[in-house]
């Protein structure tokens, strides 16, 4: 029989604003569902909670340096006085074994990304309002004001390119929220490029049906 497991995988690239919650969101489709995130390496410091390898890999500005020297990372940018980097790798690996690989960057990140990866799904994750999304900032309590009004600006610019993603999605509920971007996600791998594989076995097993 055809294996119907047999497809490429799926480069899914989710952004937002700063405080919006594509974090939390980015964990429960990890947890609940079981896609595959890449972990994103900076030089920025851990926040309270964060984990070496599991939020980011937290390095030092030279090591993260000689890496993009190197050709290390898929794409890399500085965003609020520290850099950001998607590190190759890993994503390579696991799209050649047929799996869907998330990654949580800014914009610039996605737009380099979409470049080099022309099938990838860009989903942006917005906040009901911005008034609603500075709230959110200010409730994280891990930011100073000067900070957050960084974030803020940095917002402004982001809402420029926001269509040029394939998808904007409101998280105003959570669990909504999730879910949609699942549903998403799943429609997307069902497109024909991502089935090619499918289609050839089909093929090849009714090519055999007619020998008999």
């Amino acid at each position: 029989m055809a294996d119907k497991n047999t497809k490429r995988g799926s480069l899914i690239v989710i952004s937002g604003f700063s405080g919006v919650g594509k974090g939390t969101v980015v964990k429960r489709l990890v947890s609940d569902f079981g896609y595959n995130l890449s972990v994103s390496a900076t030089t920025r410091s851990p926040r309270e909670g964060e984990v070496d390898g599991r939020e980011y890999y937290f390095m030092d500005r030279k090591d993260f340096e000689n890496l993009i020297d190197y050709g290390g990372f898929i794409e890399w940018t500085q965003y609020v006085e520290n850099y950001y980097g998607t590190p190759k790798k890993y994503v390579e690996e696991k799209l050649a074994d047929g799996k869907d690989v998330i990654l949580e960057i800014e914009v610039m990140g996605a737009l380099n990304v979409k470049k080099q990866f022309p099938d990838a799904l860009l989903i942006f994750i917005s906040a009901p309002s911005i008034s609603e999304l500075k709230s959110r900032l200010a409730g994280r309590g891990t930011e100073s004001e000067e900070t957050i009004i960084k974030r803020l600006r940095k917002a402004t610019e982001e809402a420029e390119d926001m269509d040029k993603y394939d998808y904007i999605i409101v998280n105003d509920d959570l669990d909504e929220c999730i879910h949609t971007v699942d549903s998403v996600i799943r429609s997307y791998g069902c497109r024909r490029d991502n089935q090619l594989g499918y289609i050839a076995g089909i093929k090849e097993e009714l090519a055999e049906i007619k020998k008999l």
